[in-house]
């Protein structure tokens, strides 16, 4: 999802005041596909990894982690070239940090995992599922697209990404964080580009979510459910983007119980 949207540059960047992405105690560092990919754990049980969106990092799930620690060991990590995860590249794609994941998996010697992911991180959920199937038990995706355009996004926050597009892209980036910061702002001007054909072959349980006011739009969010084979629709009232912040207690108990089931 669209770091640059305004109604998402807070809720996204946001860094809450948690121990979550910064805690000395259990944080780590693993060397995955040529970066340095920081982790932290919680609890015990079956694995659990949680893929935050553009631009944040593992703090997004503040609201969601001592739900879940309770039974799962929930594996928090910062996406390839955000949060505390270094990445020097000069590109960055969906398929490559969804990769990152299954060899971070390998890595902890978790052959599988429940999968939760939010807006960019929903997207890595589904190409996941896709591209490494034998990792995957189940996923929750909230706030995903699969192509980037207006029928997919809000569309005037979709007008205001072009118009930052235009004024900077023959823009001369100085330093190491700016240069980061637009490679992330391309990822979703470009990307993802997941044909329906490519949704179709997603085996494993699918629960698609959305805020009824997301900023993707509601068509959208159904077009991709009704093409994942036996994959369940929750479409989220009163919420906007952040459905696992907005209505964290609901939330929990339904993703939850849709693992479970």
């Amino acid at each position: 999802m669209l770091a640059i949207l305004p109604q998402l540059l807070t809720l996204l960047g946001c860094k809450p005041k948690t121990m979550y992405g910064n805690n000395p105690e259990v944080g780590k560092y693993y060397p995955i596909n040529g970066i340095k990919m920081y982790v932290e754990e919680y609890g015990s049980g079956q694995p659990l990894l949680m893929i935050h969106g553009n631009g944040g990092d593992m703090s997004s799930f503040t609201e969601n982690v001592p739900y879940f620690a309770k039974k799962y060991r929930v594996i928090l990590v910062d996406s390839r070239a955000q949060g505390k995860s270094v990445d020097a590249s000069a590109s960055l794609s969906f398929e490559q940090m969804a990769d990152d994941f299954a060899v971070l998996l390998d890595t902890l010697k978790v052959p599988k995992a429940y999968v939760l992911g939010w807006s960019d991180g929903g997207i890595n959920a589904l190409l996941m599922a896709m591209r490494h199937p034998d990792k995957v038990i189940k996923l929750a995706s909230t706030g995903a697209n699969i192509w980037p355009d207006s029928t997919a996004l809000d569309p005037e926050g979709w007008k205001q990404s072009e118009k930052y597009y235009n004024e900077n892209k023959n823009r001369v980036w100085k330093t190491p964080r700016a240069k980061n910061s637009w490679k992330i702002f391309m990822l979703d001007w470009n990307q993802p580009n997941i044909k329906l054909t490519e949704l179709q072959q997603i085996k494993c349980p699918a629960l698609i979510i959305a805020g009824d006011h997301d900023v993707i739009r509601d068509k959208h969010t159904r077009l991709i459910q009704s093409n994942i084979p036996g994959s369940e629709l929750w479409i989220v009232p009163n919420s906007g983007h952040g459905t696992l912040i907005e209505h964290a207690k609901e939330f929990n108990k339904k993703v939850d119980e849709f693992f479970e089931k």
